[in-house]
């Protein structure tokens, strides 16, 4: 950890020398300076300055020029100015232009020192949260999410045209695909940024409870409420909020959220007091609104409300040119995070874990790696390092349902759908030697979009053909 570094500019000679020798004890590294030019030359060849004790009247300059000149510089560095009782107006200006606080001569030194260790302590906090803030923008900055597919581009594009807008947004798509973090991408890219982003999963929560965790509540509301309670959307004013699994909301809460989003005001449980609400909306769901409001599970009113901005993130399956690049994100992620070795996986086992159709999506993805990590500790994962269901999951191998007849425990639409299409390629291939004019003629397929095809579903030759 570096050394705090303390200036102290002041033409009395034996108060520099009382200061240098208690801020010394202190640990800190403490420079003097009597004049105003030297501190001026100090300024200039220090990168960091962490605390500054300024006399306001200087033999050869205004105080208040130094001032300013560390607030240029350093920002966030607290400057405590030392003032006779003639130049208190100045001191009263200093604080208006920055200075952390004033203390008028003569004055206690323990209490200065005091007041040097409140402010030091002020200046770590500050750092502390722009260093997080920093971290938290790096974390959701777009280049962060990773994926070079066309799908997940098409995804980013649209992030980055609406994150500047306050519309609200709806993202869809199946369980661990990711819908928080590009709720978080669109927040953290915003003009709300600096504010809350405040999630909630509306799934979660039963729902005599889900009104009380959204819009707050008042001391004697119901059975259990002994104090006032803020909700939500509360927390989230000028901030984000993000309600997940959407679709979950019983039509009582609908009709409530309705009118967050129409008026931007709601009222907690239990009190008449109306409370209003500047928050952006961003709602998340696996599941299809559009059919729930045919079936009657959902407001049609608040699915056009929800539906400004429709965000779709496509499945693992559809976007497996990415499956390389987050196996490898989430492997450098663990082997930080639990100080393993892994570095990398066998081109064989790569083969299979491409093939794979990812039901749990990335979510399953990030699992995977970790029990791998934990269990391997390190070198490279090989095939014997997988569960036994990724053997069975070679694309060449998985049944087709002929399409006439659906057994009586019913399928897997996209699972059939993706097999047909499979077998349909295979054999093509198979029938013109793997050719892939030859077989993009016999489907009926532009070359291109059969070789796409092929690559996105990993399909590949048996040994003895060479293509």
């Amino acid at each position: 950890m570096n050394q705090i570094k303390v200036l102290v500019v002041d033409d009395d000679q034996t108060l520099r020398a009382a200061l240098f020798r208690i801020l010394s004890r202190k640990g800190y590294q403490v420079i003097t300076c009597a004049a105003a030019k030297e501190a001026e030359h100090v300024i200039a060849e220090q990168p960091q300055i962490d605390l500054v004790l300024l006399d306001i009247r200087l033999p050869d300059g205004d105080g208040i020029e130094i001032l300013k000149l560390v607030k240029k510089k350093y920002d966030q560095t607290p400057v405590i100015v030392l003032t006779g009782f003639g130049s208190v107006d100045l001191a009263v200006e200093a604080t208006k232009l920055g200075a952390y606080h004033f203390m008028t001569k003569p004055f206690n030194i323990e209490e200065l020192t005091l007041l040097t260790d409140k402010a030091l302590s002020h200046f770590r906090l500050m750092n502390e949260n722009e260093r997080l803030k920093s971290q938290l923008y790096s974390k959701y900055k777009f280049d962060n999410i990773i994926g070079q597919s066309e799908g997940i581009r098409r995804v980013l594009s649209l992030v980055e045209k609406v994150a500047d807008s306050d519309s609200t947004i709806l993202i869809t798509g199946e369980s661990g695909t990711g819908k928080e973090l590009i709720a978080k991408a669109i927040h953290y890219n915003s003009p709300r940024a600096t504010k809350s982003f405040v999630p909630i999963n509306c799934g979660a929560i039963p729902g005599e409870l889900l009104e009380s965790e959204l819009f707050g509540h008042v001391k004697g509301a119901f059975t259990g409420a002994i104090n006032n309670r803020m909700g939500r959307f509360e927390l989230a004013n000028h901030g984000s909020i993000f309600l997940d699994e959407i679709g979950d909301l019983s039509m009582n809460l609908q009709v409530k959220l309705l009118r967050v989003l129409q008026e931007r005001r709601f009222e907690a449980v239990g009190s008449a007091k109306t409370i209003e609400s500047d928050v952006r909306v961003i709602a998340a769901t696996n599941v299809n609104l559009a059919e729930a409001v045919k079936l009657g599970k959902f407001r049609e009113d608040l699915f056009y409300r929800l539906n400004v901005i429709p965000i779709n993130i496509p499945p693992l399956r559809e976007r497996r040119d990415d499956i390389p690049l987050l196996i490898q994100h989430f492997i450098n992620v663990f082997n930080e995070k639990k100080a393993t070795k892994i570095d990398g996986v066998s081109e064989d086992t790569m083969d299979l874990l491409y093939m794979y159709n990812w039901p749990g999506n990335i979510r399953e993805l990030e699992n995977f790696v970790e029990r791998c990590s934990i269990l391997k500790r390190e070198g490279t994962i090989h095939t014997e390092d997988l569960p036994d269901h990724f053997m069975s999951s070679r694309l060449t191998t998985t049944p087709v349902v002929d399409a006439t007849s659906i057994p009586e425990e019913g399928i897997d639409f996209n699972g059939a759908v993706d097999a047909y299409e499979n077998s349909l390629i295979l054999n093509a291939l198979d029938k013109t030697g793997w050719n892939r004019n030859q077989a993009a003629i016999l489907l009926k397929l532009n070359r291109t979009t059969l070789v796409e095809k092929i690559k996105k579903k990993g399909l590949k030759p048996p040994d003895d053909i060479c293509v």
